[in-house]
C-alpha cells in the first residue's frame, strides 16, 4: 500500500499507484457528498428532524435518549455524534449531517483497506470507485440522520480488519483489539438491528481466528466491550414496562396483519428492485427492466464467491500443511494464511442472511421502493460479490485460460463495465437533474419556518411530515402537534410538544395546500367567520382561528 521514503533524515510513507488512485477517487466521492450536504440534498424530513431535535436536547442537557423518541429499538448514536456540533452552531441540516459525512469517509477508507487485504490492490480501487458514486437512494442512506446504517457499516469493516490482523499476527495490543471488537459489536447492535447478520458472521470469524485466546482474558474483554456498547439498550429494557421492551416492539413493527404475499413476489421485490436500488443502479422512483439485471445475477455471484472462498481456504490449508515443520501440532499452526478466505466467506454469508431476512418480510413485495433502504448494508459485501467477475476478467485478459474461459472472462468484463457505466449514469443524472425537487421543497420548508417564527402562530397542529421538521427549522420557537388526515391525534414522537400545543389558548394549523387535512379543515371551519387561512407560505396554508379548534376532544 505504501513504501517508505526518506526526506531530510525522516522516513515518510509513499503511496503506491493503486492507493493513490483510490485516494483521489475517494476524495471525489467525499467532495460530491459534501456539496450535497451543504445544499441539504437529499431533502430533510420529520424522521431526520426527530434525531436532530434529540441532538439539540442532548447538547442542552435536557434529555439522554436511548432510542428514537416514540420507539424502543432504534439507537440514538447519530444524535449523540451530532449533539456537540448543534450545541455550538444551533439547528442546521448541514451541521447535523456532518458526522454522517465523516462516517462515510471512514467507511470508504476501511472498505479499501479490507478489500486490498483480502483480494487485490486494483480491485480495491474498483470497489472504492463504485462506492464513491451514488444516486439519491444510496446517498440518502449515507448522509441523512435516520438511524443505524451510516455507523454500523464502518463498525463491521473495522471488526473484520481486526480479525484479519489478529490472525495474521500484525496487531500489537491483541487484548485491546479484542475489546474494541466487542465494543463495536455492542454499539452496532444498539444502533441498528439490521446489522445483526453481519455481526454474527464477524463474531464467528473472530472465534475461528483466536478461539484459544478467547478462553482467557481476551474473552472477558470481548464480553466486557460488547456489554459496554450495548449497555444503553440493556438498561432501557430493564426499565421498560410490559410489552415495551425492544424485542416485543420490534416484532410488532415487523409483523403486518393480513395475508403474506407469496415467496415469488417477495423474492422478485427483493432481488429485482431492492438489490439494484441498494447498489445505486436505479433512480429513487424505481428500476427499469434494463436496470434489474444485477438483481438477477446477484445470487449466482454469491454462490460463485462462496466457492472461490472455499477453494482459497483449501489451497491455503494445503500450502500451510506442506510448510509446517515435522512435529508441529496442526492446532498450533498460524492462521494468517487462511483468515482471508474465512472473512470472504463471512461477507458472503452476511449478504445472504440479510437478503433472506428481507425477503421474509411482506414489505419486500408490497413496498419494495420505500423499503430498499434496509438492504443498504449489502454494500459491505460488494467486494466479495464482484470478486468472481474480477477473477474471470483478469484470467481472460492475461490469456491463462482456454476458449471457454476467455468467453466467461469477456462476459465478466462486460458485466463489470455495465455495472460501472450504469451506476455512473444514474449518479450523473441525479446530480444534474434530480436535485431540483429536493432544493425546492427545502426552500419552501425554510420559508414556512421563517414566516411562523417571525409572525406566528407559535403553537400549531400539522401532519407528521410537517411538524418535527418545522420545530427543528425554528429551533423550537414554533411547536407543532401531529394530527392524522382526519384531524385526530397522530404519531407524536415527543409528547411534550403535543402537550404544549394542547395548552395553547389559540393554536393554529399548518397544512399543505389542497391536502386531505386542508380540505377537511376548511369544511370544519366553513360556517365560522375566521374560516379563511391567514396566509399561504411555501405551498402551505396557515389557519389561525380566533377560538381553539380541536375536534377530537
Amino acid at each position: 500500500m505504501s513504501h517508505p521514503e526518506q526526506h531530510g533524515g525522516r522516513w515518510r510513507p509513499r503511496l503506491d499507484r493503486p492507493a493513490l488512485v483510490a485516494l483521489l477517487v475517494g476524495l471525489v466521492g467525499v467532495g460530491y457528498r459534501l456539496v450535497l450536504t451543504l445544499y441539504t440534498v437529499p431533502v430533510s424530513n420529520s424522521d431526520e428532524a426527530t434525531f436532530g431535535l434529540a441532538a439539540l436536547h442532548i447538547g442542552q442537557g435536557r434529555e439522554r435518549p436511548v432510542f428514537l423518541y416514540g420507539q424502543h429499538y432504534m439507537g440514538m448514536l447519530e444524535s449523540y455524534l451530532a449533539a456537540p456540533l448543534l450545541a455550538v452552531a444551533g439547528p442546521s441540516w448541514p451541521v447535523l449531517r456532518l458526522p454522517m459525512l465523516a462516517l462515510y469517509a471512514v467507511f470508504l477508507y476501511l472498505a479499501y483497506r479490507l478489500t486490498r487485504r483480502l483480494y487485490a490492490p486494483w480491485f480495491a480501487v474498483l470497489v472504492v470507485g463504485l462506492l464513491a458514486l451514488g444516486p439519491e437512494r444510496v446517498v440518502r442512506d449515507q448522509l441523512t440522520v435516520v438511524g443505524g446504517r451510516p455507523e454500523v457499516k464502518p463498525a463491521v469493516l473495522l471488526m473484520l480488519l481486526i480479525t484479519v490482523g489478529l490472525a495474521a499476527g500484525t496487531v500489537r495490543h491483541r487484548r485491546l483489539a479484542v475489546a474494541l471488537f466487542g465494543l463495536l459489536a455492542g454499539l452496532a447492535a444498539w444502533s441498528d438491528w439490521l446489522i445483526l447478520p453481519y455481526l454474527a458472521v464477524a463474531g464467528l470469524a473472530l472465534v475461528w481466528a483466536v478461539r484459544r485466546e478467547l478462553l482467557g482474558w481476551s474473552g472477558l474483554l470481548l464480553v466486557a466491550g460488547f456489554v459496554a456498547g450495548v449497555a444503553p439498550m440493556i438498561v432501557d429494557n430493564l426499565r421498560a414496562g410490559p410489552g415495551e421492551d425492544s424485542l416485543t416492539v420490534f416484532r410488532e413493527v415487523s409483523t403486518k396483519a393480513g395475508p403474506l404475499p407469496p415467496w415469488s413476489d417477495r423474492v422478485r421485490g427483493g432481488l429485482l428492485e431492492g438489490v439494484p436500488l441498494a447498489h445505486g443502479l436505479c433512480p429513487v422512483d424505481g428500476c427499469g427492466r434494463w436496470q434489474q439485471w444485477f438483481g438477477v445475477i446477484y445470487p449466482v455471484l454469491l454462490v460463485a464467491a462462496a466457492a472461490l472462498a472455499l477453494l482459497a481456504y483449501r489451497r491455503a490449508a494445503r500450502t500451510q500443511a506442506a510448510d509446517t515443520p515435522p512435529g508441529t501440532q496442526p492446532g498450533g499452526t498460524p492462521r494468517g494464511a487462511r483468515v482471508g478466505p474465512v472473512v470472504q466467506l463471512a461477507l458472503v454469508v452476511g449478504a445472504a442472511l440479510t437478503l433472506l431476512s428481507y425477503v421474509r418480510s411482506p414489505l419486500a413485495a408490497t413496498s419494495p421502493l420505500d423499503n430498499a433502504r434496509y438492504l443498504s448494508v449489502l454494500q459491505l459485501s460488494l467486494p466479495a460479490v464482484l470478486w468472481p467477475l474480477w477473477v474471470a476478467a483478469l484470467a481472460c485478459w492475461r490469456g491463462t485460460v482456454g476458449a471457454l474461459g476467455r468467453l466467461a472472462g469477456a462476459l465478466a468484463t462486460a458485466v463489470l463495465a455495465a455495472l460501472v457505466a450504469t451506476t455512473l449514469v444514474v449518479t450523473v443524472l441525479f446530480a444534474t437533474t434530480g436535485t431540483a425537487a429536493s432544493r425546492t421543497e427545502e426552500r419552501q420548508a425554510r420559508e414556512l419556518a421563517a414566516a411562523l417564527r417571525a409572525d406566528g402562530p407559535h403553537e400549531v397542529y400539522g401532519d407528521y411530515w410537517t411538524c418535527n421538521r418545522l420545530i427543528f427549522n425554528t429551533d423550537e420557537s414554533v411547536v407543532c402537534g401531529v394530527l392524522d388526515g382526519d384531524l385526530s391525534p397522530g404519531q407524536n414522537r415527543y409528547r411534550p410538544y403535543w402537550r404544549q400545543v394542547g395548552r395553547a389558548a389559540r393554536p393554529g394549523y399548518v397544512v399543505e395546500v389542497d391536502s386531505p387535512m386542508d380540505r377537511r379543515l376548511r369544511r370544519l371551519l366553513a360556517d365560522r367567520p375566521d374560516a379563511a387561512p391567514v396566509r399561504e407560505v411555501g405551498g402551505y396554508r396557515v389557519y389561525h382561528p380566533d377560538t381553539p379548534v380541536r375536534p377530537w376532544r
